[in-house]
């Protein structure tokens, strides 16, 4: 069995505001925050391989950050680069396909911009995904959760959802390979735009795991993220995501 890791990066991350660059070249401590996110994925020793699904105008761009940080980087980790979709879920279906696997390897999707991720965490996943198929990682809800019905004059409450009843979703999502093709395959077939894999995988009514995430693995969506990732990098004792 062999574990493989997707990286979408073909967003444009227009939530962070007019920065100039799409997200995941913006600097955390002096550093890309995908170069980041590649760091802690090659901080899982299960891990043979990494796909980015990138833009088609930013192959040139990534190849250059790769080789100025290629010292950085292990030299036995291979890094391919695919050109990705429009969506989330196009970028995806397009690296799974370009990666020669078997059905039983365990394919990792891991945001761009989700660069504090744990070994810890991803070995939990892989582990997970070995016993029931796909796992997710993903945190308790803390916060009381209501649901809504929208109308014309603004959101009206028509519930409570209990806590224990709901996780925050975080990444990596895995699955092996043979479950997450079928997933991707059959939303394709019916048009179906999923959020995350694990949405995908639900709708294949494959069961996914959910192994415990952690806080510091927080997104960067917004301007205000990135403060909150360096305090967490300053809190491991360092300037890189270890």
């Amino acid at each position: 069995m062999a574990v493989y890791a997707i990286v979408p990066a073909a967003g444009l991350g227009t939530r962070m505001g007019s920065t100039g660059a799409p997200k995941q070249f913006l600097l955390l401590a002096g550093k890309p925050i995908l170069l980041h996110t590649l760091l802690a994925l090659s901080r899982a020793p299960a891990v043979r391989g990494v796909w980015i699904a990138m833009r088609a105008g930013e192959k040139a761009r990534l190849q250059l950050l790769l080789e100025a940080h290629a010292g950085e980087l292990p030299a036995g980790l291979p890094i391919s680069l695919v050109e990705g979709g429009d969506t989330r879920q196009a970028s995806v279906a397009r690296a799974l396909a370009a990666i020669a696997c078997d059905q039983d390897d365990v394919i990792l999707v891991h945001d761009a911009v989700r660069p504090l991720v744990e070994p810890g965490a991803i070995e939990r996943t892989i582990a997970a995904v070995e016993r029931h198929g796909a796992a997710i990682v993903a945190l308790p809800a803390t916060d009381t959760i209501k649901q809504v019905e929208r109308t014309a004059h603004g959101a009206l409450i028509v519930g409570t959802i209990p806590r224990e009843n709901i996780v925050q979703a975080q990444t990596p999502q895995g699955a092996r390979a043979g479950l997450l093709q079928r997933a991707v395959r059959e939303a394709e077939a019916d048009g179906f735009a999923g959020t995350d894999e694990a949405s995908l995988l639900e709708r294949a009514g494959i069961d996914v795991a959910v192994v415990p995430g952690a806080a510091s693995n927080l997104k960067i969506t917004q301007g205000s993220d990135l403060p909150l990732a360096e305090w967490y990098l300053r809190q491991r004792g360092g300037g890189e995501a270890r």
